[in-house]
């Protein structure tokens, strides 16, 4: 019965790959315009029809801004659903982008705060993101338009799926970590001179560190305070959103960390402060985050 259930897995996985191989080839066939069309098709059937998720989105959009009406809450819900599909889109895009003059075209980046405290000074340093706008494309386009980065990746469960995925991220010079060797590889690479990329706004499934996010105390996960303080490089926090025309626009800003020492206290002190930087984000741009995962599955004990 497992050896069925197991085949059974791998061939709807293998499904799944081909049809999202399948769906870049059209959608890297045709102009963008038609595409960010077909991913508002594609998030509006996930929200109206299929309501993939839709109590959990409006559930905690609710709970997060209770001053906005129900009407609000659907509007900021549907454009939560079709923003998740263009980044899927957009993801499926990215061997479009071969160069920097192509990545020049979708992100506005201005890297000079960034460069000045790191490889200005022969620095590695960390950038702290979340699953906010098109996080995908930031990643790639940075690494063009910065300097190659080390970013920290979750596994997927689809094989075939990640590895793709890994080869567009890693296809102009980016390299991937996944999240189980962060801590050893971040220090090495900070340690180098190099430039880490990961996202902070995710629960910690072992972690001991709660503090409030959004306004409901959670889990934070401490990864990018620990290798900050560790290798004593700078940590930055910021975000990638949508500017409405096609393109996108890095905000970010350094987080004060001369005051702290190296212990779980300053840790968690560090944490909280790049949290606060997304949360802020976050409630001025609801419709650019992943409303879809449950980030509070993980309250304080």
């Amino acid at each position: 019965m497992k050896r069925r259930e197991e085949k059974k897995r791998d061939f709807l996985q293998k499904v799944l790959y081909r049809l999202i191989m399948m769906l870049g080839v059209l959608v890297r066939n045709i102009g963008r315009n038609r595409s960010t069309a077909i991913a508002h098709l594609l998030g509006d059937v996930l929200y109206h029809i299929l309501k993939t998720r839709r109590t959990l989105v409006t559930g905690n959009l609710a709970l997060t801004f209770p001053a906005k009406s129900s009407e609000e809450i659907n509007a900021i819900a549907v454009q939560v659903y079709r923003n998740q599909a263009e980044n899927i889109i957009e993801m499926l895009r990215l061997p479009m982008i071969k160069t920097a003059a192509d990545a020049a075209k979708l992100l506005d980046i201005d890297p000079a705060a960034f460069l000045a405290k790191t490889i200005g000074q022969k620095k590695g340093g960390i950038f702290v993101s979340a699953h906010f706008g098109n996080w995908e494309l930031l990643g790639l386009c940075a690494g063009f338009l910065v300097t190659p980065l080390t970013i920290v990746v979750k596994r997927l469960q689809n094989p075939q799926i990640d590895q793709q995925i890994n080869a567009w991220r890693t296809m102009h010079g980016n390299r991937i970590v996944y999240d189980s060797q962060a801590l050893r590889e971040g220090l090495r690479t900070l340690r180098n001179g190099g430039i880490m990329v990961m996202l902070g706004d995710q629960s910690d499934p072992g972690g001991s560190f709660f503090t409030e996010f959004l306004g409901r105390r959670t889990s934070v996960f401490l990864g990018p305070a620990w290798l900050a303080l560790k290798a004593g490089g700078p940590i930055f926090a910021g975000i990638c959103r949508s500017t409405g025309d096609g393109r996108y626009k890095v905000d970010y800003e350094e987080i004060a960390m001369s005051d702290l020492g190296t212990t779980k206290a300053d840790a968690e002190e560090l944490a909280y402060r790049y949290t606060k930087v997304l949360e802020r984000f976050i409630y001025r741009y609801p419709e650019e985050w992943f409303w879809l995962h449950n980030r509070w599955k993980r309250m304080e004990p």
